[in-house]
């Protein structure tokens, strides 16, 4: 989980982790210990983001100086711009080297910190490291939010609409594409998030939940009271069984079935769930766990 960035915090924070890993793994420090790669350690897609994003030329606007460059591309001036671009990724290269000898380092110091701390004492602050993120315990999966359909009293559902959400509402203003999110299905909520960001855009109580189900291999719509919120990803199936789990073992009596006409369940059903049961989390901040150390 952390290593696959699902765990947004600080890098420092990722090099305690990474450190409190080596602990448990080779206890003190020593140069005789085995290492494993940083990769195993700590979450590549960080190191990636430091490196500058290239450089984008404008598209050329007139159709003769366009053909001028591709009449170029294949002669002379193309093997000196595939020169270029080799020259410019063993460049890349090189800094993300230097990147990860920085990282590894780093993570080297916080390891001699911990000098004399047990292995369960290590892996216990390990995990209270991970649970101060309000939602830990969920399963992540990576979707695209495609589109948001408020719903009628009736029950009747509205055109679909695209929809760029924050937070999540049915007046939300309209957008041009599709957002990736997190969905985190956890055992008291349903949750969205923006991948990185640590607080949900919006986490809906299974009592919430009218229906769900598929409407094709790839996607997927989840019922919430007001709305029907229409999700792409590759992972329906996934999905819909960890949903059917959590709704059992959450004590309705009858949890909602896939299907594709969503109703919402009577106000008056004895089985619903409190909308209480998910209340908003505070904002998450950071403490070191107890049988850590400062750095």
């Amino acid at each position: 989980m952390v290593l696959r960035g699902y765990v947004p915090t600080s890098e420092e924070t990722l090099q305690t982790l990474a450190a409190l890993r080596l602990q448990s793994l080779n206890s003190d420090f020593s140069t005789h210990a085995p290492f494993p790669r940083l990769e195993e350690l700590f979450p590549p897609h960080v190191l990636h983001a430091r490196l500058p994003a290239p450089r984008r030329r404008p598209p050329t606007k007139c159709r003769g100086a366009r053909l001028r460059a591709g009449l170029l591309a294949g002669g002379l001036w193309g093997q000196a711009l595939a020169k270029q671009r080799a020259e410019r990724d063993q460049r890349l290269r090189g800094r993300l080297r230097e990147e990860g000898a920085s990282t590894m380092a780093a993570i080297v110091e916080k390891w001699k910190l911990l000098q004399g701390m047990g292995r369960p004492e290590a892996m216990a602050a390990y995990v209270a490291l991970v649970r101060e993120w309000p939602g830990f315990g969920s399963t992540l999966f990576d979707v695209d939010l495609r589109a948001v359909r408020p719903r009628g009293r009736g029950g009747g559902g509205q055109p679909w609409r695209r929809a760029a959400l924050t937070p999540l509402s049915p007046q939300s203003p309209v957008g041009a594409g599709a957002q990736r999110l997190w969905l985190g299905i956890g055992a008291k909520a349903v949750s969205l998030y923006k991948p990185g960001e640590p607080e949900p855009l919006d986490s809906f109580c299974y009592g919430r939940i009218s229906s769900f189900g598929a409407s094709d291999s790839s996607t997927f719509r989840l019922s919430v009271e007001d709305r029907d919120l229409l999700f792409e990803t590759s992972q329906v199936d996934e999905i819909a069984q960890l949903l059917n789990t959590y709704l059992a073992s959450a004590g309705a009596r009858q949890p909602p079935q896939p299907q594709e006409s969503a109703t919402s369940p009577p106000a008056s059903d004895p089985t619903a769930l409190p909308q209480g049961l998910c209340p908003a989390a505070g904002p998450w901040q950071h403490q070191p766990p107890v049988g850590s150390f400062h750095s």
